[in-house]
């Protein structure tokens, strides 16, 4: 689903619309989505925007990355997100 957000950052390439599940996602972190972020839904069911049907999925690393630079991906990443509570929005994928 979409809605229209005109002042969105990212809807000067969407006409003014953005989708619903990121907006949702947006409002739950209190900030918007940083490149390389993207929201799931758990259950596969795209029009299932109920908050705890949301996370936050980062891109993964490039493969054949240096382990120097894979640490200092990794302490981007924790420094970026923290801790994560079992069933938050943003959860450690077990």
């Amino acid at each position: 689903m979409l809605r229209r957000v005109p002042t969105h950052p990212k809807a000067k390439t969407a006409n003014g619309y953005i989708l619903e599940h990121v907006l949702l996602m947006e409002e739950l972190l209190g900030r918007y989505l940083t490149d390389g972020e993207n929201v799931h839904h758990r259950n596969g069911v795209k029009h299932d925007n109920r908050p705890e049907n949301l996370e936050l999925w980062i891109w993964p690393q490039p493969s054949g990355m240096r382990a120097s630079d894979a640490v200092a991906r990794a302490r981007d990443i924790l420094s970026r997100y923290g801790t994560c509570d079992q069933g938050s929005a943003i959860e450690p994928a077990y």
